[in-house]
């Protein structure tokens, strides 16, 4: 079984005008971008890698992942390389 990791990773978001957060699009170290289809659920929790904060559950190209914003930067539960 794979390690899971904290991944911190760019995000583009939308800030409306009551401040409210919603991620739009994730962006890994190389570049790549991928749109978020869906945000699922939003909740304050722990990571399963450590750390908490608030949580998106969003599909991104139609699997299930955990966003993570902590603090002020953000994060996905990732698997080792």
């Amino acid at each position: 079984m794979q390690k899971l990791y904290k991944r911190y990773i760019d995000v583009i978001v939308r800030t409306n005008k009551n401040g409210e957060q919603t991620p739009k699009q994730v962006i890994w170290e190389n570049g790549t971008g991928y749109s978020i289809d869906k945000i699922i659920d939003v909740e304050r929790r722990a990571s399963r890698v450590g750390g908490c904060g608030l949580c998106y559950t969003c599909v991104i190209s139609g699997v299930v992942r955990y966003l993570y914003l902590e603090k002020n930067r953000w994060f996905i539960e990732s698997h080792q390389p």
